[in-house]
C-alpha cells in the first residue's frame, strides 16, 4: 500500500513539475523566497496590528515565533528520520523532471508548507471576524508551497502533509492565543 501511494506520489510530482517552463522558472525561484513575501507579510501585520492593537499584537506575534519555531523543528525531527530524497536527488525520477533548483537536504515533510500554513491559519482565525476576504491569506501557502513542486525539491506529499501538520499548529497556536488573551484580560478587571 506504501509503495503504492509513493508511485502515485512520484506520478504526481512529474506531471505537475512538467507543467512548468524555462520561460517562468525565474518567477518561482522568486516565490519560493520568503524574503520576496516581506510586502504582504508587512501589510497582514499592519492589518492585524490596526485591529487587535499593539499590545495584542506583541502577543501575535510571539505566539507567531514559538509557533515556526515548532513546526521548524517538528519538519527538521520528521526529515531526519525519515531521509527520504527530495525530487532532485531521487534517482528514479531526477531524470524525468525539470531540475529547476536542488537541495541536498531531506524531503519529508515540507517546511515552505508547514509554515506557510500555519502562519496563514493563525492570521486568518484573527482576521476573518475583520475582513470578509480574509480566507485571501490562503493564495499563500498555496503558491509558496507548489513552488516547491515547480522547481523539483518536495513531492505532492511532504506539501500536503505539511499542510495538515501547519493548519493543525495554527488553529491549536490560536486557541493559545485566544485563552492567553482572555486570562490576560480577565486579571485585568
Amino acid at each position: 500500500m506504501l509503495e503504492k501511494i509513493i508511485d502515485l506520489d512520484k506520478e504526481l510530482l512529474v506531471f505537475l513539475n512538467s507543467l512548468g517552463s524555462e520561460r517562468w522558472d525565474g518567477l518561482w525561484i522568486i516565490i519560493t523566497k520568503q524574503a520576496y513575501w516581506t510586502p504582504i507579510f508587512l501589510f497582514i501585520f499592519y492589518l492585524l496590528q490596526k485591529k487587535i492593537g499593539w499590545k495584542n499584537f506583541g502577543y501575535y506575534v510571539l505566539f507567531t515565533a514559538v509557533m515556526i519555531l515548532i513546526c521548524d523543528q517538528t519538519v527538521n525531527l520528521f526529515k531526519y528520520s525519515f531521509e527520504r530524497l527530495r525530487p532532485c536527488n531521487d534517482e528514479e525520477i531526477k531524470g524525468i523532471i525539470r531540475l529547476v533548483k536542488t537541495s541536498s537536504s531531506f524531503s519529508f515533510f515540507s517546511g515552505h508548507a508547514t509554515n506557510s500554513m500555519a502562519s496563514a491559519v493563525f492570521a486568518y482565525m484573527i482576521l476573518k471576524r475583520y475582513y470578509r476576504h480574509a480566507y485571501l491569506l490562503f493564495l499563500f501557502p498555496l503558491i509558496f508551497a507548489y513552488s516547491r513542486i515547480y522547481l523539483g525539491l518536495h513531492f505532492p506529499t511532504d506539501i500536503i502533509t505539511g499542510y495538515t501538520f501547519g493548519a493543525i499548529s495554527g488553529y491549536l497556536v490560536f486557541k493559545g492565543y485566544q485563552k492567553f488573551l482572555k486570562n490576560n484580560f480577565s486579571k485585568d478587571n
